[in-house]
């Protein structure tokens, strides 16, 4: 009698969560797979919009809850955090007994749900390794996760001659492109009149989707960068805003007070969303003249759309960028002279014949054939791969 391989998924954000929709779907749908689902972190927290209840109207199972997000974004509070992911990961891992556990990105509860998966010898698929963000705590959490890894999933050819670098065996990384382009590719995303009905907010002539993280390697800028941009859009005419708010980062909460207040003073041409979900978050961004912010779905799937970007400071710095990125200090000046360059009509013209470097879908089918393929008494005990 042929034994399913248990594939447990973990997700921790909406963000995240939303890039896993299609591999989620295609573990679920495989003869010789069984999904499990592991939930954490922002998705169950009544802050972040309890985002569990999405991955359950979209028809998953969640199998196991790992509470451990504490109600502060300090650093004490999330290294704390952090411990109590390890310990919820243990009885998850321990109850569930999954063959493989699959990770994507770079957050912090990410790191716990892999060490502690190494020590319950239990192989990792990691996506999205070998890309940098030298601003953020994420550029080391990423590497770490990649060295706890056995199965590698990455989005350029860059990214994998990365992980090799890091010394992982060149037959266990793979260049699949991006799996949230998938989303794109698959999903019927909302017509405008669909959209406006479904945030409740009407688009004008020219509109941007605002999404801003704490600098995690930089002390207590959050605030002055933010009030930067935010002064660099009060001087912008005819511009709706569409914000969605901060991860529970260090300093985010700083973040997600000040939209709020930029909304309540300009709730005819603003409007903010903790979580807005893939799909409305998608076909938002179909309608945008640019997104601006430091988030990687600026870089990673903005492109797809032939949609700008204004990328600020120094989260995101080392990502590979498409010709559509304008990247800004977070100076109030600097910020200004992008809009100007992202509105300005030689600009918007240039990202018709747009390539995407991330890829053009197609990512979670060859995902989920490799992972029903490995000998995986053969992955667990890893040689340094040199050069």
């Amino acid at each position: 009698m042929n034994i399913s391989r248990k594939i447990c998924v973990v997700t921790g954000t909406r963000a995240e969560y939303g890039l896993l929709y299609p591999i989620l779907r295609e573990i679920k749908n495989h003869n010789a797979l069984d999904l499990q689902v592991i939930t954490t972190c922002m998705h169950l927290s009544p802050e972040f919009g309890l985002t569990y209840r999405e991955i359950e109207l979209d028809g998953f199972q969640i199998d196991w809850k790992v509470e451990m997000l504490l109600s502060s974004d300090t650093p004490v509070g999330i290294s704390k955090s952090m411990g109590l992911a390890s310990i919820g990961f243990a009885d998850a891992y321990s109850h569930l007994k999954p063959d493989i556990i699959v990770i994507l990105g770079d957050r912090f509860e990410l790191l716990s749900a892999a060490s502690t998966a190494l020590v319950s010898r239990i192989p990792v698929a990691h996506i999205h390794g070998g890309e940098t963000t030298e601003g953020a705590i994420d550029e080391s959490i990423r590497h770490s996760i990649t060295k706890m890894s056995h199965l590698h999933f990455t989005t350029t050819e860059i990214h994998k001659k990365r992980v090799i670098q890091l010394g992982e065996n060149k037959d266990n990384v793979y260049n699949f492109g991006a799996p949230g382009i998938d989303n794109i590719k698959n999903l019927k995303l909302l017509s405008l009149k669909q959209l406006e009905k479904a945030i409740n907010f009407k688009l004008s002539s020219r509109n941007i989707m605002v999404t801003f993280h704490p600098v995690t390697l930089e002390k207590s800028t959050a605030g002055e960068q933010f009030q930067n941009l935010l002064d660099a859009l009060t001087l912008l005419d005819d511009v709706s805003i569409i914000f969605t708010k901060a991860n529970a980062d260090t300093d985010g909460r700083i973040i997600n007070e000040m939209i709020d207040d930029f909304v309540l003073n300009s709730s005819d041409r603003a409007v903010s969303f903790t979580s807005l979900g893939q799909l409305r978050y998608l076909s938002a961004i179909r309608y945008m003249d640019g997104v601006v912010g430091n988030s990687s779905s600026g870089l990673i799937e903005a492109p797809s759309f032939k949609v700008g970007t204004i990328n600020i400071g120094d989260r995101q710095k080392g990502r590979v960028r498409a010709k559509s990125i304008i990247d800004s200090k977070p100076l109030k000046e600097e910020i200004t002279n992008a809009f100007k360059k992202l509105f300005s009509k030689s600009f918007q013209d240039s990202l018709k014949h747009l390539q995407n470097p991330y890829g053009i879908g197609g990512t979670s089918k060859k995902i989920v054939r490799v992972l029903s393929e490995p000998n995986l008494n053969q992955i667990v005990k890893k040689k340094f791969y040199d050069l």
